[in-house]
């Protein structure tokens, strides 16, 4: 199962060919826990949207179009659950004196999203790691949840575009090199 989450992209036309359309929600939840999740940072969701752009390109079961709205829906979603939890649970885990937790990181990374908050959270998308990380930071260090929401959906539909419209290029590419052979 594990081995089956890191390469996920390998299974996409498998995932395709058995639950058809339901390949939006499987996506859907996919993106989601990588992006509302500390914990799911393994998830592959860069090769993972370029996977799913390509497959875009070379069938008429799922389009880009509405692949890219559930996907950056997905993400902006996830992005904002992992915000609250942060808020949440941040502060609870900075309270307590732990060798990693210390009440002085947490003024300092909130001091660090005051200044640097917005490009981080957009900027953090690109970053496997950081991108799970990112918005649990913003909340603990109670980032405003405007300024936040701002760059979360502008860097949503960056992140999920880009990714997918590099992935429907190169698709699309591969698709009419093989044709021309």
């Amino acid at each position: 199962m594990f081995d089956f989450l890191l390469n996920l992209e390998q299974w996409l036309p498998v995932l395709l060919a058995n639950y058809g359309v339901w390949i939006y929600a499987i996506l859907f939840l996919v993106i989601f826990a990588e992006t509302g999740s500390v914990f799911m940072f393994f998830l592959p969701g860069d090769s993972l949207l370029i996977a799913i752009g390509a497959l875009c390109s070379t069938t008429d079961v799922i389009h880009l179009h509405y692949m890219g709205v559930t996907l950056i829906v997905a993400s902006i979603l996830g992005y904002t659950v992992n915000y609250y939890t942060g808020s949440y649970l941040g502060i609870k885990y900075f309270n307590k004196h732990t060798r990693y937790f210390k009440p002085e990181y947490l003024v300092k990374t909130n001091n660090y999203f005051t200044k640097h908050g917005g490009k981080t959270i957009l900027v953090a998308r690109f970053v496997p790691f950081v991108r799970s990380f990112a918005p649990f930071a913003a909340g603990s260090a109670k980032m405003n949840i405007i300024s936040f929401s701002i760059y979360n959906v502008l860097g949503g539909f960056i992140w999920i575009g880009l990714l997918l419209a590099i992935g429907y290029g190169v698709g699309h590419t591969l698709s009419a090199v093989v044709d021309v052979f």
